[in-house]
């Protein structure tokens, strides 16, 4: 490793809360130019809100950053550009319908008299491809034809090709191949032997030890520490950002014997997702844990059709099947609360009778064309009454809710279709604690009832308060099923970072 320089950007006392809800508390930390700083946590340590508030994505709450010893306060992402801090996030910023060399030089476009050079463009961009190893690739492709990682590349590029002083990766390796990553970790070592101060956020921790000079430990929005990388071994990784603590001891042992299985996953394989086989049984909440990018939600997708599966099967009883489409999940009995409500759970601009009735207004709430608006009306009273929802009337427009309260109307569909199987994804994100606990006990009740449950959650406390089993997964498999009784959040936390290890750390 180089020796690094002076701190180049730093923070002191640096705190985001949204609402009552603190994510990043009293953090103070610095990164030197000509270093690659690790930053790692579980999901939900505060790693990406930190990042963000230096690239003027996010405004802190309190706290104050520095860039080369003077005030820094970018009001967006631009103003940090101009100050030379550059961020490669999960989510690409890209336009799919623009050719590469617009991307790539998308502010800063040659032009005389407002008319784009387009030789200029294409030669510079080539020369921005190039840095990166994409020296085959046509600058004037449309983007939206390129695969993910190829993609993740040409954003990288961009940042590179600008006067970047700090750069920002969030997990830059998660869409690349092996030799795409061999290409950015020789670009990384170029640029640290520039000055460059890289911040480097990832799950991969054979990556952090290859890369890292220093490493600092987020867990629950709290710097633990800054350390040296030489001699920092992955299980003491593992131990700072769990705690280490054996959080198993702290529960009642309340060990329930499995009923039948209700339904089954047979070596299932899409996307990133490989070969995950497990069962659900009657009266059973399972959870999947998992790192951000571990294949947890696509898992679900798979399993309820809404993406294609390349191989395996699902069994609700004795018929073995690969759903298609969704329509044919929820006609076997399955029902998915999908992590995103907005998007694709609910349908915002119409009332809350409508939401609460639509995956049933065929089966329960219509006869020969027909709708029976006064069994309707009653069963969406009743949902309301018993979900507690917050609302003037059944009528009142779904966006004017809480997200709560559009939360238990997004469950509240599928209570009306009884189904037998429900899937959950991040069932109680952005929703307040006592909205959390009302969704708790719904779901011991649909255990009480012999529901089946899988439940998909960032929050290890939650899983373990909730779960007759959780199941992990690492790097798109699952890797570790745990038992009441048998789990720790230290436990846990190892099992998520595993998929990501060399075998020679495993070993």
């Amino acid at each position: 490793m180089t020796s690094s320089g002076p701190p180049v950007i730093e923070t002191r006392g640096l705190t985001k809360c949204y609402g009552e809800v603190s994510v990043l508390q009293d953090c103070s930390i610095s990164f030197e130019a000509g270093s690659i700083h690790a930053l790692l946590g579980a999901n939900g340590a505060g790693k990406s809100t930190l990042v963000r508030m230096l690239a003027g994505l996010v405004t802190p709450s309190n706290g104050e950053m520095r860039f080369a010893e003077r005030a820094y306060a970018p009001a967006n992402k631009r103003a940090a550009e101009r100050a030379g801090v550059e961020i490669i996030q999960q989510e690409l910023n890209l336009i799919p319908t623009l050719s590469v060399a617009e991307n790539l030089l998308l502010t800063r476009l040659p032009a005389n008299l407002g008319v784009i050079d387009w030789h200029e463009l294409y030669e510079r961009a080539g020369k921005a491809l190039a840095r990166v190893g994409l020296t085959e690739l046509s600058p004037s492709k449309r983007l939206g034809e390129l695969g993910v990682g190829t993609q993740q590349m040409v954003e990288i590029a961009a940042a590179l090709d600008r006067d970047c002083r700090v750069l920002i990766l969030d997990e830059p390796t998660a869409a690349l191949s092996p030799s795409e990553s061999e290409t950015l970790f020789g670009w990384l070592e170029r640029l640290r032997k520039q000055g460059v101060a890289i911040l480097y956020i990832s799950h991969r921790l054979d990556e952090v030890k290859r890369l890292a000079d220093r490493v600092s430990v987020l867990r629950d929005g709290r710097l633990v520490g800054t350390y040296d990388a030489s001699g920092f071994t992955t299980e003491r990784m593992v131990e700072l950002m769990s705690g280490g603590v054996d959080s198993s001891q702290a529960q009642e042992p309340d060990v329930r014997p499995l009923d039948e299985a209700l339904f089954q996953v047979f070596s299932i394989v899409g996307g990133p997702v490989h070969d995950v086989s497990f069962e659900v049984h009657r009266g059973e909440c399972l959870g999947i844990a998992g790192l951000v990018g571990s294949g947890r939600t696509e898992l679900l997708r798979l399993i309820f059709g809404a993406d294609r599966a390349s191989s395996g099967e699902v069994a609700i009883g004795e018929k073995r099947c690969r759903f298609q489409h969704p329509r044919e999940a929820v006609q076997a009995g399955l029902a998915m609360v999908t992590e995103d409500r907005k998007v694709n759970g609910l349908l915002l601009s119409k009332s809350i009778r409508v939401n609460t009735t639509l995956a049933s207004m065929w089966r329960r709430f219509s006869q020969w064309g027909i709708t029976r608006a006064s069994n309707e009306k009653a069963e969406t009273q009743a949902q309301c009454h018993s979900m507690e929802v917050r609302c003037n009337d059944d009528e009142q427009i779904v966006a004017t809710l809480s997200g709560g309260n559009q939360q238990k109307v997004a469950i509240a569909k599928w209570l009306v279709r009884d189904a037998e199987l429900f899937l959950f994804d991040e069932p109680t994100r952005g929703i307040d604690i006592a909205a959390r606990r009302r969704i708790y006990g719904l779901l011991r009740t649909l255990a009480e009832q012999g529901k089946g449950m899988v439940v998909v959650s960032s929050d290890t406390d939650e899983l373990m308060e909730i779960c007759d089993r959780i199941a992990v997964m690492s790097n798109g498999r699952l890797v570790e099923t745990f038992a009441r009784g048998e789990w720790s959040a230290e436990r846990i936390t190892q099992a998520c970072f595993s998929g990501y290890l060399d075998q020679e750390d495993v070993a």
